[in-house]
């Protein structure tokens, strides 16, 4: 389930690609734009920062800007950013991969195999998808997924 976390920086992220030059932004602007607790946006996106998503610039005129262009950020990296890995069990991530203590052997394990193909569903939309593609979909109420 996509945590509260993800969702906020998905809306902060789409106020920066939607601000000229996307950004900068001061961080109470943010939280005040979008409804967020400051204190948990500021949380939100130091770590986007440390990730290489944002930058962040002190003094006059400063505040948070995107790091690349809308484009070239996917809704996966800030999934994966804010909630850790795509897949619903640890045995099927590409990211954090760990065994399933209960599972006596994964080659024939069904619920690994079934959760392989929900990870690679979720993978396969969310890495494609963008926060360009989120931005339109705001202003559309539509996503049309690329296959």
């Amino acid at each position: 389930m996509l945590t509260r976390r993800a969702k906020y920086a998905m809306r902060a992220l789409s106020h920066l690609a939607r601000t000229p030059n996307y950004g900068p932004v001061l961080i109470a602007d943010l939280a005040t734009a979008e409804r967020i607790p400051k204190k948990f946006l500021e949380r939100i996106l130091l770590e986007l920062n440390r990730r290489g998503v944002l930058q962040s610039r002190k003094g006059r005129g400063g505040g948070y800007l995107l790091n690349r262009a809308p484009d070239q950020i996917t809704i996966a990296e800030i999934v994966r950013a804010m909630d850790g890995p795509l897949a619903p069990v640890p045995c099927v991530s590409q990211t954090a991969y760990g065994h399933c203590v209960e599972c006596p052997d994964e080659r024939h394990c069904g619920i690994r195999a079934i959760m392989q193909e929900v990870r690679d569903a979720i993978a396969g939309i969310l890495d494609k998808a963008t926060l360009a593609d989120l931005v339109q979909a705001e202003r559309t109420g539509r996503y049309r997924h690329r296959a």
